[in-house]
């Protein structure tokens, strides 16, 4: 994957007229000025929100293809994330990108867990289109995944082109993070 890939990050936060600098535009900044990863940042705080920004993306950029990586950051329990109180399941989410994530990665930072069957990831896969869907299995407040081991594997993602391998360098770098977490992929 060349050094042209960017990150889209979508975070649901409680009201999108507060204008707040949140801790993951911070680090998505940080990230591009330390390691040259652009990214698009927005805000949603319903469903409809989700999918016009996803909409605006698909339809109106036109460097959608260079978006490797969709970065979901929502708050949520296992497999659903949660937007202005409302509970909406990764299959409905799914449904909503159905066909529009051909070669990206979904990647959701561990404001929610990510525990998929086998079947349930692989569903999400084939309906969206999706190379590989990440997160991880331990919701641990004290750490938020985006200060440290998002950006990581984002890094890496940009250096490296096979998945397994992307896994396990990540793994082999930030074992402690990587197993505090419970990183988990699914492709």
């Amino acid at each position: 994957m060349d050094n042209d890939k960017f990150i889209f990050c979508l975070e649901g936060v409680p009201d999108i007229e507060t204008n707040e600098t949140t801790e993951v535009l911070r680090n998505l900044e940080q990230l591009a000025l330390e390691q040259g990863i652009a990214s698009i940042y927005k805000t949603c705080d319903t469903i409809e929100g989700l999918e016009e920004s996803l909409n605006t993306l698909l339809h109106h950029d036109h460097n959608f293809t260079d978006y490797e990586i969709i970065y979901l950051v929502m708050p949520g329990e296992a497999n659903n994330i949660c937007l202005n109180d409302y509970y909406y399941s990764l299959q409905e989410i799914a449904e909503l990108f159905e066909g529009k994530m051909k070669g990206k990665i979904i990647h959701f930072a561990n404001a929610k867990i990510l525990d998929l069957s086998q079947d349930e990831a692989q569903y999400f896969l084939d309906v969206t289109g999706a190379y590989a869907i990440s997160g991880y299995g331990s919701k641990y407040n004290k750490i938020p995944s985006c200060s440290t081991i998002d950006k990581a594997f984002f890094n890496l993602c940009q250096e490296l082109d096979d998945i397994v391998e992307i896994v396990e360098e990540l793994h082999q770098k930030h074992y402690a993070l990587c197993k505090l977490l419970d990183f988990r992929l699914y492709y």
